[in-house]
């Protein structure tokens, strides 16, 4: 089930393929996929959420740039979708082994959110039910969402259960591709590199909460009286020079004299000005010597917790039998290639010199150039946009341009007629009695009858009558 390793043509491609060769006498390959010709017949895509309209596709490609345009791997398309793929390697037990997963990743997507990570199975998986759901031994790699998630999963799951490390590991974000390399070795030591650098490196049985600690501390402990955590103290044998506390602050300045125009009867007895005494050191201390008795600060000493029980098979997975890309993005465009399964760091660090660091110069190239088509084919749409929008505005103008004033006049004298109405009305209340009565109704009656025909006129405008209808009725 293993995948062709791409070395390319020519003496390149040769050069790889001798060094694999090398470097494979000391170690093995579980599974290696470059996504070359016939990579479909390795991997199923997985029909969950289909039904539903919420899967996506996966696409063989290079992507919209790349360092080696024939270098391709898959790349999800379709905004927000489920994708799950995967693929059945030969069994393999980590038992007594260094396991090495490794695969490179490119988001040519502004992601938001979204997964990039993978996942090795064990048991028996069906393929085309693959999905969210579906237990897995190992999940790595990163995921993003907003500008506060750009988190590096590590999970691992022991009897069952699923543990993720307990450190906050981040992920690349930039539009590059990027290896992502977990190393997990038979002493449950573990390293986690991106591009052959070391982001990361520990212990199972610190960094997981999979087993109680070997070590906890000691609540009971108290420190002992005779404890002395003093580092510095002052020196018992020093002894204060005789005379020390008559030393005075200040002194006559023996460079002042008196001037030759001084007059003591009429200027005063003359006095020198005063300066500081260099000879004068302050309040007397002792000199401060080291602690022949210091015993540092204390600290709760740590004991041996009694409900660590050890797990020699702590790092042992359970025979891995299936490799998968599982996630979901708001924004596809994903591409996921060079996955590694094997128990030699050292091949897996040779595979990622001699395909995506050898390829990285090519890559920052193509992906600036894709970049300024991008930008000139943007701006290219927005002045597109203001161009049509603008001739559609001309078009337009005539007609709105008429109906925007008939409408204005019409407003503004509507509503001085209804304020008119309602003056007439309020005023009714205490004149009602006067002998005028009869001809304000009158008046009232006319001004109301003058806005109904313009209501009804060809513009069908409609005043706020309702003090002028309320009255005729």
């Amino acid at each position: 089930m293993t995948g062709p390793r791409r070395g390319g043509g020519g003496l390149r491609g040769r050069l790889l393929a001798l060094s694999s060769l090398l470097l494979l006498a000391s170690g093995e390959v579980i599974f290696e996929e470059r996504f070359e010709d016939g990579w479909e017949s390795r991997w199923v895509e997985s029909d969950w959420k289909r039904s539903e309209g919420k899967a996506g596709r996966f696409k063989h490609t290079a992507g919209r740039y790349s360092g080696d345009p024939d270098d391709k791997g898959i790349q999800t398309t379709m905004d927000a979708r489920h994708f799950a793929i995967s693929a059945k390697i030969p069994q393999f037990s980590n038992k007594n082994r260094t396991l090495v997963v490794q695969y490179s990743i490119k988001f040519e997507q502004d992601i938001e959110c979204g997964g990039g990570y993978i996942k090795l199975m064990s048991g028996y998986v069906n393929q085309k039910k693959f999905s969210g759901d579906t237990p897995y031994s190992l999940m790595f790699g990163p995921d993003i969402c907003g500008t506060q998630t750009k988190k590096l999963h590590l999970i691992l799951s022991y009897q069952g259960q699923n543990y993720p490390i307990k450190k906050d590991l981040e992920c690349e974000t930039d539009k590059l591709t990027h290896v992502y390399t977990f190393i997990l070795r038979p002493d449950a030591s573990y390293s986690l590199l991106v591009d052959n650098r070391e982001r990361e490196t520990g212990s199972m049985y610190t960094d997981w909460d999979i087993l109680p600690p070997r070590k906890i501390k000691d609540v009971h402990a108290k420190r002992p009286k005779d404890w002395d955590d003093r580092e510095y103290i002052e020196d018992p044998n020093e002894v204060k020079p005789e005379g020390y506390d008559s030393i005075p602050k200040q002194i006559p300045d023996p460079k002042d004299k008196k001037p030759d125009t001084w007059d003591d009867d009429d200027d005063g007895i003359w006095k020198p000005r005063m300066i500081s005494n260099p000879a004068y050191k302050g309040p007397w201390k002792r000199k401060r010597i080291k602690n022949p008795n210091y015993k540092g600060k204390w600290k709760t000493p740590w004991i041996d917790n009694p409900e660590f029980e050890d797990d020699p098979d702590l790092y042992v997975l359970k025979p891995l039998k299936y490799v998968g890309i599982e996630v979901w993005q708001v924004k596809a465009g994903s591409v996921f290639d060079n996955i590694l399964i094997c128990d030699d760091p050292e091949y897996a660090r040779k595979v990622v010199e001699e395909t995506v660091v050898a390829n990285r110069e090519a890559e920052k190239e193509a992906f600036e150039e894709a970049e300024k088509e991008r930008k000139a084919r943007e701006d290219r749409e927005a002045q597109k946009g203001k161009d049509d929008g603008g001739r559609r505005r001309r078009r337009r103008r005539p007609r709105d341009w008429d109906d925007y004033h008939v409408s204005q006049n019409a407003y503004f004298y509507f509503n001085e007629r209804n304020a008119a109405c309602t003056i007439y009305y309020e005023l009714l209340n205490w004149i009602m009695t006067s002998n005028l009565c009869s001809m304000l109704i009158f008046m009232f009656r006319m001004n109301c009858e003058f806005l109904k025909k313009l209501h009804s006129s060809k513009h069908n405008l409609k005043p706020p009558l309702t003090w002028c209808h309320s009255f005729h009725q």
